[in-house]
């Protein structure tokens, strides 16, 4: 029909546009969370695309249930803003019939939301966890920014470099203060570079400077000028911990029964199933009430998602706490909100008098007829 091919038509680019949007949004407060750890010297500055890479496998499922989401609301409220819905309903069709296009078009996506909670998430997060792993094994020079004093992890070095070439190998302006044996040192070079040894071991080289120590407290230092100077970096030892329950594939969490496996087990199908409901969700919402403004049935939305995965997070965390029976779990959750969504279908469906007028039909095939060839 054509209110079918229309409705999914414009389901499409708007479902695009916004899932656009909230990968930008989400793109950015992750990029500038990642780069205000590596300008602390927290995060090394080339591991910062590696992270977000895995931050937004992690958030895609999400995404795209929002966007889902906010598609179907946008586009009916722009029908009945407009004054589309009132035609196809005075045509002698009720609500209800805006469920098998909506489900045509949320279908494949569903799908997809469901491969991407059960399988790739937990693989992201796998990857994630390993790479931070080896992050925290890397020696301290890896993690310095230009600009920026950095302590080593025993605290007894604190590292500052002014400036690096394009290749990061060599550094301009080194500033290094060591604590040996209560005597305090400071050596400065012009400039320096890093190199390893064949067994393995790190140095960084500096060249042109010098060199002060004494004992803290005291006037006497003694100063030594040098050509070059090597100091060895050792190398971190990384605490290996398990993998989190989060990190686990979904074949290991069915055949591993307990409550946290089984809670996390229920919050991957908890993204796909949801993100069905709420798209349901969004047919009766999205009728526009002109005393209460174009913005009231967004806000209502927004809010019942909110609600409604908060209270899946707080469902998830009681079943792994073992507040809750496994066999109950997130369900409750999924069923009030259908509940809720049918009792909403059944509300509009009696608010929505069914008129049939060939005429209305007719004026809105000639309207579009006329829109689309402007």
């Amino acid at each position: 029909m054509l209110f079918r091919h229309s409705l999914i038509k414009e389901l499409i680019s708007t479902a695009a546009g916004a899932f656009l949007i909230l990968i930008g949004i989400v793109l950015a407060q992750r990029a500038g969370n990642l780069v205000r750890l590596a300008a602390k010297g927290i995060l090394p500055n080339d591991a910062i695309t590696t992270v977000l890479g895995f931050n937004m496998v992690k958030f895609l499922p999400m995404v795209l249930s929002l966007s889902l989401f906010l598609a179907v609301l946008m586009t009916l409220s722009r029908w009945y803003r407009d004054s589309e819905m009132v035609i196809w309903f005075s045509g002698g069709l009720s609500i209800n019939r805006w469920i098998r296009p909506v489900l045509t078009f949320i279908f494949p996506v569903i799908l997809f939301i469901l491969a991407l909670s059960l399988f790739v998430m937990p693989w992201a997060t796998s990857k994630g966890e390993l790479y931070r792993t080896q992050l925290e094994a890397r020696d301290d020079l890896a993690t310095i920014s230009p600009g920026v004093f950095k302590e080593s992890g025993n605290g007894e070095r604190v590292f500052f470099m002014e400036s690096f070439d394009e290749l990061g190998n060599i550094v301009k302006n080194i500033f290094v203060q060591t604590l040996q044996h209560q005597k305090l040192g400071v050596i400065v070079a012009a400039e320096g570079s890093r190199y390893t040894e064949k067994n393995g071991d790190n140095f960084v080289l500096m060249e042109n400077g010098k060199r002060y120590e004494g004992t803290r407290g005291s006037a006497e230092f003694s100063t030594t000028t040098f050509e070059k100077y090597a100091i060895r970096i050792e190398a971190k030892e990384a605490k290996e911990e398990p993998p989190s329950t989060q990190s686990k594939p979904t074949s290991e969490l069915v055949s591993s029964i307990s409550s946290t496996n089984n809670a996390e087990l229920q919050w991957r199908l908890a993204i796909p199933i949801s993100a069905l409901i709420l798209c349901l969700l969004a047919v009766p919402l999205s009728a526009l009430d002109p005393r209460a403004g174009r913005s009231a049935n967004f806000i209502l939305a927004l809010v019942i998602y909110i609600i409604y995965n908060n209270l899946l997070s707080i469902f998830q965390a009681w079943t792994a706490q073992g507040k809750l029976s496994t066999l109950i779990g997130l369900w409750p959750v999924h069923v009030f909100f259908s509940l809720l969504t049918i009792y909403m279908f059944y509300r509009r469906g009696r608010q929505l008098p069914i008129v049939p007028s060939m005429f209305s039909i007719n004026w809105l095939k000639k309207r579009r007829q006329t829109a689309s060839a402007s």
